[in-house]
């Protein structure tokens, strides 16, 4: 059930009149040392992200087969990629970003964790010219859409992943849709200050005024086509994901890896991701095998 506090966002966000307008983040591209370290340890296997990057890596699983190549757009510092690519090493994964900080970091972990098959390449997610027409297997991008300038740019980085998607491709993108309100804003970005640094209540902050609308993110998609929906979480579209249907029934080896992962979350992110699950599953996502 979740929190009270949660209920009242959710009341508040039905029935104000309220309409915040976008913010475009300040920094377009992320590479302050010092946010990024901070980003970087959020979303560790540890950090106040990781619940939510558990449910992703679940869903991507879903949506790419054995043997697929996949690319996913805006990488970051890859706390999402290298859990993908660990979960599935029959796969290969390309991740682009435009940030070299972002990137250094990446190529850490990625060394770290002794992970093989993942290729990094510095570039724009709204100009994939370096990949040919119809290269990939499936595309996947997780909290980085929000990160564009204006729906155009938006609409642009859709059509060029739509370019290099192979026909009957696998979709996952996942990012914050625009709240109404700014108090409800400000309660998620300070939610859980307690375990998380300072710069990444402020980068939360900001994110959150730079999402996109429903309607923004529904109209870029639409140049996937009727296969790929644009769902959210129940009643207030807090988190929304672009996404093909499901490709394939999860392997065992792939279903050990999440239920070991989800297992590993303390009491407090175990509640998150139940919380997550539920708005989401009510939402049309369901997510099965992290029940």
């Amino acid at each position: 059930m979740p929190s009270l506090a949660v209920m009242k966002v959710l009341m508040r966000e039905l029935m104000t009149s309220q309409r915040v307008q976008r913010t475009p983040e300040p920094d377009l591209v992320m590479d302050d040392p010092e946010k990024v370290a901070d980003y970087t340890a959020a979303g560790r296997e540890n950090g106040v992200m990781a619940p939510v990057y558990l449910f992703h890596s679940a869903q991507i699983s879903r949506v790419i087969r054995s043997g697929d190549t996949v690319l996913d757009l805006a990488c970051g510092p890859a706390n999402q990629l290298v859990q993908v690519a660990r979960l599935n090493p029959d796969c290969q994964f390309i991740g682009v970003d435009l940030s070299e900080e972002m990137l250094d970091k990446a190529e850490g972990l990625i060394a770290e964790q002794g992970i093989r098959n993942i290729e990094l390449r510095k570039g724009s997610i709204d100009d994939l010219s370096a990949f040919a027409n119809h290269s990939m297997d499936a595309v996947m991008s997780t909290m980085a859409l929000h990160h564009l300038p204006h729906t155009g740019v938006l609409q642009e980085t859709c059509k060029e992943a739509a370019r290099v998607l192979k026909p009957g491709g696998g979709v996952y993108m996942a990012d914050f849709g625009r709240l109404k309100s700014a108090e409800s804003i400000d309660y998620f970005a300070h939610q859980y200050d307690h375990r998380q640094p300072a710069l990444f209540t402020l980068d939360y902050f900001y994110s959150l005024n730079a999402a996109f609308s429903l309607d923004d993110l529904k109209a870029a998609a639409a140049v996937f086509g009727g296969d790929v929906r644009v769902l959210s979480t129940f009643l207030v579209p807090f988190m929304v994901v672009i996404m093909s249907q499901p490709r394939r029934d999860l392997p065992p080896a792939v279903q050990t890896g999440l239920q070991q992962l989800k297992d590993a979350l303390p009491d407090y992110h175990q509640v998150d991701l139940a919380d997550m699950r539920t708005f989401f599953r009510l939402g049309g996502v369901a997510s099965p095998m992290l029940s």
